[in-house]
């Protein structure tokens, strides 16, 4: 069993920086990515970021790139979503799941990740 934890949520200024953590215990394996979903009220869950467990590949969705950076200590087994230039379109739930890669896996879809975190709240204020 796997369980995610997600911290570092909070209320920030349009253009202000925040940093996420999900905190995995249980039996995360190297073959396991870790993404960022997030979900606003009234929309759709959708792809943030994700990056592999041990090659340190990673994924962006077009609306984050340049501004977010998603990165991993695997001693502490946390993934980092470091996200700047905050604006009042990232507000939503953010999200930390935890899907085994396979043969046609895509980081992208919400289907291919088995575990979840409970979510953490970001407001940003413009």
């Amino acid at each position: 069993q796997v369980q995610l934890v997600e911290s570092g949520g909070g209320l920030v200024q349009a253009g202000g920086s925040l940093r996420l953590s999900c905190a995995a215990s249980g039996r995360i394996f190297v073959g396991y990515a870790m993404g960022w979903f997030r979900q606003a009220p009234g929309k759709e869950r959708e792809f943030v970021a994700a990056i592999t467990w041990s090659a340190s590949s990673t994924s962006y969705a077009g609306s984050v790139k340049g501004r977010f950076t998603i990165s991993r200590d695997n001693a502490k087994n946390t993934v980092y979503l470091q996200m700047n230039s905050l604006d009042a379109e990232d507000t939503a739930v953010y999200y930390c799941a935890a899907g085994l890669i396979s043969t046609g896996w895509t980081y992208g879809n919400s289907k291919n990740y088995d575990y979840w975190g409970q979510g953490t709240q970001v407001t940003v204020s413009s």
